[in-house]
């Protein structure tokens, strides 16, 4: 497998062709490589990974993005930071690149509460702030903090540094007519790749020849009035390719900061074809240098076929690692079913947010805290025997699929009972909605985890209170949630139904148009418009927002989704509240004005809140421990969480009982 062949990349080998590369965590100690840092990287080297690349360090005071960023201006704290990171990975043979990056017009001053630097003073149009135009004197000091970056690495003994020239980038914005105005040697009339050879040429000076000098480059910012096209990139990456050691081709910019790292409504591998299309022309210009593919590559047949038949010589599957950081191992082992998927989310593991969440992944809760949290998989998966702890589990969604899964690897003797034919609880009812199709992925990798470590499962048997009284051992009850009671009227012959039934499509509509109300703002809502509207012409969706999917702006996703609905001929009726379903029509009431009006309806679907279905619990307090949306309905991440604590608590005889239940 080409996957799995060492790559050359300058003087360096790398042991294979995996990258992991930069990204946001906030696992920062102020802004300074930390112990997490450490554990976060080194799980992922330890798993096989080739080429580790480090969260992109900031290389000048007037760029403070977020923060938790990581400062490379401390020329000290840097090299002690990336030397830990280095010690850890390195031990596994895995290359170490420290990112070095400025934000430019795209940052923030809330933190540095300094002006924005950029090429010309033209407003981003994300934060919206104006940003002073650099002077000469401004230029020469950025470049100079690349150059202390580079000194850090070396250092530090790290194997080199990656200027990022993608998202979030001044060297980008210099060579975009998007941002650049500039009308002196700089400007794009002028040369407008002399800033970024002149970043690299002072980075390549600090750094030697020894070390790797990388170069994350977009090649196009989908903005062809004014910015880079594949084929103005085509030339840039021919002119920057002669000086550094290994390109990775990546999208997007100010106008579309979501494409770089889009959700599942993108197809996996999607810029792979612009990826091919570059690395021609590096090749042509530069045949030793490494060009690696980017893009929502998560699936190892697809990153084997970019290898194969496109021949790039690198692949990096950052959120694949994420959720499953021992990927390169258990694909040298041969097993590259027992990889968990990832299934394009971005809910975990999109941290850039003023709730400075750490980096994670709904189906890994480990991923950014190694530090606290146990691993899913044992070091040797323990046999069962007739001595085995015998656990029971009620309920077949992720919280009862992971315990089931974790307590068995553990050597528990692990009966699961699910009262639907099929596995997957409401995950399954959610991956029918357009984009989310991936969604079951994780839970049919559960379930055929179960299965190999020999969980019994019987779908279509509900587990009764007298079974579990009688059961001599450990309980886990997962058997989700039920919808909760309207706050609104419904008249005797109106149509109401949740969003799980719609999704489920286990109702035939009548003809006429079909209202949402989606009180809540995040993924729900907008999958049943998006699904309802493939197959009917008229569909409403009432949000008390401003603007629909108000939850989906923590991962970026919320742009897309409002797109989306637009082009599927969704209806929004915004700042509104549902008073009455009627037989015709939806009474709904203005959140500011109170006024009232009438949405023509013949069936409203609530794409709200849900309550634990915790009618079985009641009976069994003190019995059996509740996990997942039985405790409280939230994401798949905690689902998954919970069940895994308490497989391990199962496993080991340690299940804690829960407390009554009021119903």
């Amino acid at each position: 497998m080409r996957l799995l062949e060492p790559l050359s990349i300058g003087l360096k080998t790398a042991p294979n062709r995996l990258m992991f590369g930069p990204h946001e965590t906030n696992l920062a100690w102020g802004r300074d490589f930390s112990d997490r840092h450490v554990a976060y990287y080194e799980a992922r080297a330890a798993g096989g990974c080739g080429t580790v690349v480090t969260e992109t360090a900031s290389v000048h005071a007037t760029d403070w993005p977020y923060e938790r960023c990581p400062d490379a201006t401390s020329l000290d704290s840097l090299s002690a930071g990336w030397a830990r990171v280095g010690q850890a990975c390195q031990q596994h043979g895995s290359l170490v690149i420290g990112s070095l990056g400025h934000s430019g017009g795209q940052g923030s001053s809330a933190n540095s509460q300094l002006e924005l630097w950029a090429p010309s003073d033209e407003p981003d149009v994300n934060n919206r702030e104006t940003p002073k135009i650099m002077e000469a004197d401004d230029i020469t000091s950025v470049v100079a903090g690349f150059a202390l970056g580079a000194r850090a690495a070396k250092t530090a003994g790290i194997d080199g540094v990656e200027v990022n020239a993608g998202q979030h980038s001044l060297v980008r914005q210099f060579f975009s007519g998007l941002t650049n105005r500039r009308d002196d040697g700089y400007g794009m009339g002028a040369d407008p790749l002399r800033f970024a050879r002149e970043v690299l040429e002072a980075t390549r000076s600090e750094l030697g020849h020894g070390q790797v000098l990388g170069l994350r480059l977009s090649c196009d910012e989908m903005a062809p009035w004014a910015g880079v096209t594949p084929d103005r990139a085509a030339e840039i990456a021919a002119v920057l390719a002669t000086l550094v050691d290994y390109i990775v081709v990546v999208r997007g910019s100010i106008f579309t900061v979501a494409a770089t790292r889009p959700d599942s409504h993108d197809s996996a591998g999607f810029n792979i074809d612009l990826a091919a299309s570059i690395a021609i022309s590096v090749w042509d210009a530069a045949p030793s240098v490494a060009v690696f593919a980017q893009g929502s590559i998560v699936d190892v047949d697809q990153a084997e076929s970019a290898l194969e038949d496109f021949k790039f010589d690198g692949v990096e599957m950052t959120r694949a690692q994420i959720a499953d950081p021992d990927l390169g191992a258990k694909l040298a082992a041969g097993n590259p079913e027992r990889i968990r998927p990832c299934v394009l989310c971005n809910q975990l593991c999109m941290t850039r947010d003023n709730r400075n969440p750490i980096v994670s992944c709904i189906g890994n809760p480990a991923a950014g805290f190694e530090l606290t949290t146990r691993a899913d998989d044992p070091a040797v998966e323990a046999d069962q025997s007739a001595n085995s702890p015998q656990v029971l589990i009620v309920g077949g969604g992720p919280a009862g699929l992971e315990s089931a899964r974790v307590a068995a690897g553990r050597g528990a003797s692990v009966r699961l009972v699910e009262a639907n034919p099929d596995l997957g609880g409401m995950v399954t009812v959610a991956s029918a909605a357009p984009g989310r199709q991936r969604l079951a992925n994780l839970t049919s990798w559960l379930e055929s985890e179960c299965r190999r470590l020999g969980v019994t499962i019987e779908s279509g048997t509900a587990a009764s209170t007298e079974e579990i009284t009688a059961f001599d051992g450990n309980v886990i009850v997962a058997n989700g949630s039920r919808p909760r009671l309207p706050e609104y009227e419904i008249d005797a012959e109106a149509i109401s139904l949740t969003a799980a039934e719609a999704l489920a499509g286990s109702i035939t509509f009548p003809e006429g148009p079909i209202a949402i109300w989606d009180p809540i703002g995040g993924l729900t809502g907008i999958a049943v418009a998006e699904f309802l509207a493939q197959s009917h012409s008229e569909v409403t969706i009432i949000t008390p927002d401003q603007v629909v999917g108000t939850q989906l702006s923590r991962t970026g996703d919320m742009p897309g989704a409002n797109v989306r609905l637009q082009q599927a001929g969704v209806t929004i009726v915004k700042r509104s509240r549902v008073i009455k379903v009627n037989e015709s029509d939806i009474e709904v009431q203005d959140v500011f004005t109170n006024k009232r009006s009438a949405v023509p309806a013949i069936a409203l679907v609530d794409a709200g809140h849900r309550l634990p279905n915790d009618h079985l619990l009641s009976s069994v307090s003190g019995q059996a421990l509740p996990v997942g949306d039985l405790v409280a309905p939230r994401t798949i991440a905690e689902a998954i969480r919970e069940g895994r604590e308490a497989g391990i608590a199962a496993a080991a005889q340690t299940l804690p009982t829960a407390e009554p239940v009021q119903s």
